[in-house]
C-alpha cells in the first residue's frame, strides 16, 4: 500500500454503461462483471485501488447494477459506495452526479473496462506525485497509441514537454490515447450541464486554459470493448504469464 501522503483518498469507478460492443456477454452481465482469466474486471481495479491506499470508491450504477451491488456488499477495502442512475448521465453527468460522495479534493477516476499493469512504479502514485493542483484541474494516464492492446481508435492527445495536453488534429493518429484513469480536482466540474455530459466537455475547458495535462504510462494496459477485444487481452495475458 502506499504511504504517499498526496495519495488521494476517494476514487471513482465508472461501472454504469450498457456495454454495447461487449454483446452478447453484456446482455445478461454488466460490463464491469466482465472477466478476464476469470477475474471480474471491477475486481481488478479496486484492487488496484486498496494498494494504492485509496479509502473510498465511489461505483456508479444503471445497467444491471443490482449484480455489481451484489457483487460487491461484502467488500471492505476500499470502502465501496454506490451512485444510482436512473438514466445514463455518461461520463461528466455521471461524475457530477456523485460529487456530494467524493468531496471537495482531488480524487481518480477509472473506467471499469481497462486492466493495467504497473510500471516500477504504481501508476496512481506517479500520478499523485506529478499532480499539481495550482496549476492542473486534471492529470490524465496515457498510454501509446500503437501499443495498446485491445484498442482499434487513432488516439486522443498530443502531450508537449511539460505534459500540458491538446487535441489530435482531424483525419490524424495521435500518439497518445487516454487510458481511462484521470486524477482531477473537483472544480473540473465547476458550471456544467445538468444532466448527461461526456467529459471531454470539461477537457476541452481546461485545454483551452492550459490546465489539462497528462502523464505517460510506463506499464502494459489492455482495453476490452468487445468480444474480439477480450480474447485478444486474455491471449496476450497468459502469452506473458500473468495471473490476477
Amino acid at each position: 500500500m502506499s504511504n504517499n501522503s498526496k495519495m488521494p483518498k476517494r476514487a471513482m469507478v465508472l461501472a454504469a454503461g450498457f456495454g454495447k460492443r461487449l454483446r452478447p456477454f453484456t446482455d445478461k452481465v454488466p460490463k464491469p462483471l466482465t472477466k478476464v482469466l476469470g477475474v471480474p474486471m471491477i475486481d481488478v481495479v479496486l484492487d488496484r485501488l486498496e494498494n494504492a491506499g485509496i479509502e473510498r470508491a465511489v461505483v456508479n450504477l444503471h445497467h444491471l447494477g443490482e449484480q455489481i451491488r451484489t457483487h460487491l456488499k461484502d467488500r471492505k477495502k476500499p470502502e465501496v459506495v454506490f451512485s444510482q442512475e436512473d438514466e445514463i448521465l455518461e461520463t461528466g453527468g455521471g461524475i457530477v452526479k456523485a460529487m456530494p460522495l467524493l468531496g471537495d479534493e482531488p480524487f481518480f477516476t477509472v473506467n471499469a473496462k481497462i486492466i493495467w499493469l504497473n510500471g516500477k512504479t504504481d501508476c496512481l502514485v506517479r500520478m499523485a506525485q506529478a499532480f499539481d493542483p495550482d496549476k492542473m484541474d486534471a492529470l490524465l494516464l496515457l498510454h501509446s497509441t500503437a501499443q495498446a492492446v485491445g484498442y482499434d481508435g487513432t488516439g486522443d492527445f498530443l502531450m508537449d514537454p511539460t505534459g500540458r495536453l491538446t487535441r489530435k488534429p482531424e483525419r490524424q493518429m495521435a500518439p497518445f490515447l487516454y487510458a481511462g484513469i484521470q486524477l482531477c480536482h473537483p472544480r473540473l466540474f465547476r458550471d456544467t450541464p445538468k444532466g448527461a455530459f461526456s467529459t471531454n466537455l470539461v477537457w476541452d475547458r481546461a485545454i483551452e486554459e492550459g490546465r489539462l495535462y497528462g502523464i505517460r504510462h510506463d506499464g502494459e494496459w489492455y482495453h476490452v470493448s468487445t468480444p474480439a477485444h477480450l480474447q485478444e487481452v486474455e491471449r496476450n495475458l497468459t502469452f506473458h504469464g500473468w495471473r490476477f
